[in-house]
Formats: C-alpha cells, structure tokens, sequence
C-alpha cells in the first residue's frame, strides 16, 4: 500500500524536535504525532533518509529502496494516522534480510505507541 511523503526539510526537523525515537540494528524511527488542525484529509506520512556515513550513492540508494518496501507493507497498513514517520538507514540495513527489516519497523511502531 502507498504511503504519503515527507519531502520538506521542514517537515523532517518537525519530526527529530520532538525527539521520540526508536533505534533498531536496521534502522532509525522517528514519531511525531501531528495536530488536529494539521491532518487536512493526509491520514499519515513518511520520510526517508540516508547519511553519507552508509557509503556510496549506489549504496545509499539501494538501502532508501528497502527502506521504501518495508515502510510500505508495515506503515501502510499498521502506521495510526495522524502520524508522521522518519525511517533512518544505518549501516547494517542492507545487510539485514527483509523479514528482519519487517520486524525492526513492526517493533519500532509497537515500542512508540503508534501501531494499531
């Protein structure tokens, strides 16, 4: 299922002020709940991102694309709405087989209070 975008800086430092996170060895959540008056009929959202510190362009690329599968099947179809989400990649996120990947994002949402 097709998940909404966080595509502005903006929106991206939102999510990290309000500093809830859960760290997983295959990757990074960040949560923030969003108010009433923001919602205007996008139930939830989701970003992405990669550091320099993964490798290369083509690494960090592939690590995105599993990233984008995950988030896709966990927080398209578990993510509560109203939410909006930052999955980091890590080092250790290309290495980790994809039910690993499903299990890291699944607990990550279940620690921060925003499955459903």
């Amino acid at each position: 299922m097709p998940v909404n975008r966080l595509k502005k800086r903006a929106e991206f430092l939102k999510v990290a002020a309000t500093r809830k996170k859960w760290v997983a060895s295959g990757l990074i959540l960040q949560v923030r709940r969003r108010a009433d008056t923001e919602i205007d009929g996008v139930q939830s959202r989701v970003g992405f991102t990669v550091s320099r510190k993964v490798g290369n362009a083509v690494r960090r690329n592939r690590v995105r694309r599993r990233l984008r599968a995950v988030a896709g099947q966990v927080i398209g179809r578990h993510g509560r709405d109203g939410h909006d989400f930052v999955v980091i990649g890590r080092q250790g996120t290309i290495e980790r087989s994809f039910a690993a990947l499903l299990g890291d994002l699944e607990t990550a949402l279940r620690k921060m209070g925003a499955y459903c």
